[in-house]
């Protein structure tokens, strides 16, 4: 399978790629929106592999670039350059499954907030954006981005997985449950995405206001 991790230069992005990398045999592409970032970000993942005894080859390149010819499109940016990503790769998607693990949030004196667009979730607005025809599935909402990058750390973690199209669904639980740690979950349709996302700012609060619960997931027993 070929994954493009579009803002692939981010945390989530670096985890990401990194994991599949090293647990997987898929072809794994950085999308950045300036080509020679996202090549550059490919090396330093391959370096960062190589170090830990796995042969990595990642790829790079342009969004529009990256997202040619994938199997699976995740769109690992921030929620508000969600829109602005997908219409720069529109033409490229083909018959690509579009995965949104964004999550909208909000800071105060208190902590995080859950912040959804007016469609009332990201991955709703995900779907509102997406070109007809490509379906849309949530996924990876919940994963704390420093821990997944660091290789040596053990996982443990479940991934609940939204969507609309059973058999997108199914391709995404299927990249998820290729990662060593990671469980993948049916979270049911679209509209349970909601419940999901919400879940982000809530573990990112604990983790800040209790010791030795950095870098938290979700585990469901």
């Amino acid at each position: 399978m070929r994954v493009a991790l579009l803002g692939g230069t981010g945390d989530i992005g670096e985890g990401l790629a990194l994991r599949m990398g090293r647990d997987t045999d898929h072809t794994v592409v950085i999308g950045s929106r300036e080509a020679e970032r996202g090549r550059q970000a490919a090396n330093e993942y391959n370096d960062t592999l190589a170090s830990h005894g796995a042969e990595g080859a990642i790829e790079g390149g342009a969004n529009p670039e990256a997202a040619a010819r994938a199997d699976v499109v995740v769109l690992a940016v921030p929620a508000y350059h969600l829109a602005d990503t997908v219409d720069a790769v529109a033409d490229s998607l083909g018959e690509a499954v579009l995965v949104s693990p964004a999550v909208g949030m909000q800071r105060d004196e208190s902590g995080l907030h859950y912040n959804p667009p007016g469609a009332g979730s990201v991955t709703a607005l995900a779907t509102q954006v997406a070109p007809d025809g490509v379906p849309v599935v949530g996924a990876f909402h919940n994963l704390a981005a420093g821990r997944l990058a660091e290789l040596e750390a053990e996982l443990g973690w479940d991934v609940p997985i939204v969507g609309d199209d059973d058999d997108a669904k199914k391709t995404v639980m299927r990249l998820a449950d290729g990662v060593t740690g990671l469980r993948a979950l049916d979270a049911g349709g679209l509209d349970n995405a909601t419940e999901i996302e919400s879940l982000t700012p809530l573990l990112i609060n604990l983790a800040a206001n209790n010791g030795g619960l950095h870098d938290l997931g979700v585990s469901f027993h």
